[in-house]
């Protein structure tokens, strides 16, 4: 049996620290973990892990002076860099400073695993061994809703394919887990699976990310650095959010397709691979194409065959099974008992709406898995933003939705929030002004000066905020 592979964690955050021992404890992965960089640089008189993750902001040492010492002192030793005060400076100093890799917080746990992967096969060919195996499997897509079954379909026909695949779908629909399923299931299984977020890199970096640098390509480039294209060589390289591809990279990437072949930045010997590509994205390609945002010439050579993932409002029927594929996986990261659905939570929950998809109702798994008291999980039990709280049927007014406003913004706020959105006040409050003007328009008869006294505001207030929004109604008067 292989000995396991050693991960040291530098964080001054606990918190992270527990997560990312546990995520990596689950991926049979041994961690070694410690508050600062300076006790990480003592520990390595002793020994040498297979591969380090840090953080920037540390007390003592930073993160970055940390990886300057590990990039001198021990050559080829991976180093992931991790950092909440993400900018394109950190960035890049972390890339030109030789950072294996670079992810800001919140990062998605699954990536970092995912990338420590990376690192540790980085590892053995460092030390002249072949290549581990992965330590974790992607899980099976699950699901028997007909949409899904077409999904299905789709993966089965093109098992013994090399054809560029273009995944459709929302966020957290699982555009990645079909991407691997369509590796894994194809000629190039034995071969690596590289990801890339087009949307989580600077544009200043992808270039760089795709297609590798020569050794002083740029300042700071001290050595050359493989880029994604020659890391998947032979295998498949899944590009994710396509769309958020600028367009000189567009060029490049075409380029690729087309000859099989490309130039590191500041190179001038071309690199020949072998690589399948499957792209995905959550947006409508055709549009920004006809916008000019998106070459029409690369999306037909990316838009071979396309595979549709449906939201999860349009499979209701396994959200049952999804629920206890997930109760059963935040149970054994926790060392706990699985959670149970009662009937009625289980037929509540097959009808909310789930804008989030099944990556919001696997948060919403976790969630219940640590903050509901019993084994048995009731509607009560439930996230409060997942729960309408409706009028007694004597308070509510006859004909109008018994459903409290502020909980329905409450649940876009937390909705919108699981989805990583920020700025949200800027998008909410312009809305919210525009429809309570319109509505006490509509009530006056477009009369400015009544509709400004029912909102609180004077005319001229009225008059600016509907300029401010763009609601012309120069004919409405007072």
């Amino acid at each position: 049996m292989s000995k396991p592979h050693t991960v040291w964690i530098a964080d001054d955050d606990r918190s992270i620290r527990w997560v990312l021992e546990k995520a990596l404890n689950q991926a049979s992965i041994t961690t070694q973990s410690f508050e600062s960089g300076d006790e990480l640089l003592t520990q390595l008189d002793t020994g040498i892990p297979d591969a380090i993750i840090s953080d920037i902001r540390m007390p003592g040492i930073d993160g970055l002076d940390l990886l300057t010492k590990i990039t001198e002192n021990y050559q080829g030793l991976p180093v992931v860099i991790t950092t909440a005060h993400s900018d394109l400076d950190s960035a890049v100093a972390s890339y030109q400073g030789g950072a294996f890799e670079y992810l800001p917080k919140p990062f998605d746990v699954d990536e970092v695993v995912a990338t420590v992967q990376r690192a540790l096969e980085h590892t053995n060919k460092r030390k002249g061994a072949a290549p581990a195996a992965d330590n974790y499997e992607t899980p099976e897509i699950i699901g028997e809703a007909p949409a899904m079954q077409e999904v299905f379909r789709a993966i089965g026909r093109l098992a013994h394919s090399n054809i560029t695949v273009m995944i459709n779908g929302e966020s957290g629909t699982g555009k990645e887990l079909v991407a691997h399923a369509l590796h894994r299931h194809s000629p190039r299984a034995d071969k690596p699976f590289i990801a890339l977020n087009m949307a989580a890199i600077p544009r200043d970096l992808m270039e760089s990310e795709l297609f590798g640098h020569e050794k002083g390509a740029f300042t700071g480039a001290g050595a050359q650095r493989r880029g994604r294209f020659e890391q998947a060589n032979g295998g498949t390289l899944f590009l994710d959010e396509i769309g958020d591809m600028p367009a000189e990279t567009q060029t490049r990437l075409l380029r690729v397709l087309a000859d099989g072949e490309f130039y590191r930045v500041g190179g001038h010997t071309s690199v020949k691979v072998d690589v399948r590509i499957i792209a995905a994205t959550h947006q409508d390609l055709e549009k920004l194409v006809q916008a000019h945002k998106f070459r029409e010439d690369l999306f037909h050579r990316l838009n071979v065959i396309r595979i549709h993932i449906p939201r999860l409002a349009e499979r209701r029927e396994d959200i049952p099974m999804l629920v206890k594929h997930f109760f059963k996986q935040a149970a054994t990261e926790l060392n706990v008992e699985p959670k149970r659905l009662r009937p009625e939570a289980e037929e509540y929950l097959m009808k909310l709406p789930w804008p989030g998809n099944v990556r919001q109702l696997e948060n919403t798994c976790r969630w219940l898995t640590v903050m509901a008291s019993g084994r048995d999980i009731h509607i009560n039990d439930l996230p409060p933003e997942m729960l309408e709280q409706p009028a007694k049927d004597d308070e509510a007014s006859p004909g109008l939705p018994s459903v409290h406003w502020q909980d329905n913004l409450r649940h876009w706020a937390d909705q919108e929030l699981l989805l990583g959105r920020d700025r949200l006040l800027d998008r909410a409050v312009p809305q919210f002004e525009r429809i309570m003007i319109e509505a006490a328009l509509h009530y006056t008869q477009g009369r400015r000066r009544d509709a400004s006294n029912l909102l609180g505001w004077g005319r001229n207030t009225l008059t600016r905020k509907i300029k401010e929004l763009g609601m012309g109604g120069d004919d409405l008067d007072d």
